[in-house]
């Protein structure tokens, strides 16, 4: 474990100019004491790990050391190859440069790890589009992960309902979720970061101009952020189902799980047939309407009425039907 932990201390000193005992140990989540423990340890090893005294003072690494990537175990290596997305990478442009990087990873490797990459791609393959969906790559993506790698302006015009807006933006990052690429743009007149559907971009131009990030920005922060708040915000209607105990147990399966979850968990006891009542948020009543035609006679619809009424109608034709 220890061993691990001074690894991992090298590699960051390599990566950055200075850390400070506070930053070390935040990163290796340990004491600050610990850290002045390691710093020794190293010391004594041959690493020459310099401490600059004072408020502004930290640990850093002198002579230009740099370590080699021999210190990897198997499961590393492995896991180290499985961080690349092959699809992903593809539609962005840069299948060679993740393949050149690959190669040289493995000729560093020690020569017992060298098949750690044949070993991860025949164990693990991400296939992110759903089942029965068509998603290509947007045309526009490779330039638009060019911009996001330069730190580059762009000038991009997208479809926003049936019309096209323009828009100056500084592209922080990109999402793909569920085989839909987005991008997290930030609008410089405001300041603001928004969310941009990059199949929905009709023109994107890279000016030479370079904007400078904010470090504060948390790329997976801020999309779990924004995901959860499109979740909620889409949810504008509830509707009033009375479900058997199978009808719970698909409730799942034809709507949002995490909303299917919620919903349980603030559902009263089972009535006497042993149904259970639930508030169910939705999109709409004709979202509601697909979803639980799912259930069939698993589920009743109490409220709206409009619904309610829809679904004995339903259920009225669908018994003709089989009479």
């Amino acid at each position: 474990m220890r061993a691990a932990r001074l690894i991992k201390m090298v590699l960051l000193l390599q990566s950055r100019p200075s850390m400070t005992a506070a930053e070390l140990a935040a990163e290796l989540e340990v004491s600050e004491r610990t850290i002045t423990r390691d710093a020794q340890a190293l010391s004594e090893a041959g690493v020459p790990v310099y401490a600059d005294r004072g408020r502004t003072g930290g640990y850093r690494l002198i002579g230009g050391y740099r370590t080699r990537l021999t210190g990897l175990g198997r499961s590393e290596a492995e896991a180290l190859f499985l961080s690349g997305v092959p699809g992903a990478l593809r539609e962005m442009g840069l299948e060679d440069a993740a393949s050149a990087a690959r190669l040289k990873v493995s000729a560093a490797l020690m020569p017992s790890l060298r098949d750690a990459s044949q070993n991860a791609s025949q164990r693990f393959h991400l296939d992110a589009p759903g089942w029965f969906k068509e998603t290509p790559a947007p045309e526009l993506l490779p330039a638009v992960a060019d911009a996001v790698w330069d730190d580059r302006r762009v000038t991009a015009r997208y479809r926003r309902q049936e019309a096209e807006v323009e828009r100056e933006l500084e592209p922080y990052g990109l999402v793909l979720k569920a085989g839909v690429w987005y991008l997290c743009a930030r609008v410089p007149d405001s300041g603001a970061h928004r969310v941009y559907r990059i199949d929905r971009f009709t023109a994107v131009a890279a000016g030479e101009e370079r904007f400078v990030r904010d470090e504060e920005f948390d790329l997976p922060a801020f999309w779990e952020e924004r995901a959860a708040q499109f979740a909620r915000a889409i949810l504008r209607a509830e509707v009033v189902v009375r479900l058997t105990e199978a009808g719970v147990r698909q409730l799942p399966y034809a709507t949002d799980r995490a909303v299917a979850r919620e919903a349980m968990e603030t559902a009263g006891a089972p009535d006497a047939a042993g149904r259970v009542t639930v508030t169910l948020p939705v999109e709409n009543e004709d979202v509601a309407y697909t979803q639980l035609m799912a259930l069939g006679p698993e589920a009743e619809v109490l409220e709206p009425a409009g619904l309610r009424r829809r679904f004995a109608d339903a259920a009225a034709r669908s018994a003709a039907l089989y009479r």
